[in-house]
């Protein structure tokens, strides 16, 4: 019991946080750009194009940090968050080193660990996994996601362009 109850915690704290962070992308709550705001940061970013790929992530953290928060059709709403999460550090984060304090990618991590927890523990009792008697299988769940997972990562920086060159100011 006590197990359980420090999965739904887990679960609630990280999947609540997820959801909201996407909520501030596609709903503009709480001060998020909202998804026009978010679509020009995906363009800032160099992700082309940014239309969907805005969606995707977006998406990925409002629907995958729900999934997680209720404990429903574990462990894809972890593998949804864990991809969010690796293309931020990747087009973001990463540069400015580890320390959340300069910008860097410790929060990112810090997610990305409990997002695996759970894929791996399961959702525990107080789920609607459980009420509801669904069963992912097992490995093969983890697996194919993983694989799906890597998958969207590498063609969301694939879909990266070049920087724009630097236009000189030209003189007359």
């Amino acid at each position: 019991m006590l197990m359980a109850l420090g999965l739904l915690i887990l679960r609630l704290v990280v999947g609540l946080t997820m959801a909201a962070h996407g909520a501030q992308k596609l709903f503009g709550l709480w001060g998020g750009p909202g998804m026009t705001g978010w679509t020009q940061s995906v363009r800032r970013l160099r992700i082309r194009p940014a239309l969907p790929w805005a969606w995707i992530a977006a998406l990925s953290e409002f629907g995958g940090g729900l999934m997680l928060a209720l404990g429903l059709l574990s462990p894809l709403g972890s593998l949804a968050i864990t991809g969010a999460m690796l293309v931020a550090i990747a087009t973001v984060h990463l540069p400015k080193g580890f320390w959340v304090t300069k910008g860097g990618f410790e929060f990112n991590v810090t997610l990305i660990a409990a997002a695996a927890a759970l894929a791996l523990s399961g959702p525990g009792a107080y789920s609607l996994d459980s009420a509801l008697g669904i069963h992912l299988p097992e490995p093969a769940t983890l697996i194919v996601g993983t694989i799906a997972l890597i998958a969207g990562v590498t063609a969301t920086l694939l879909s990266r362009s070049q920087p724009e060159p630097a236009t000189k100011p030209q003189t007359t």
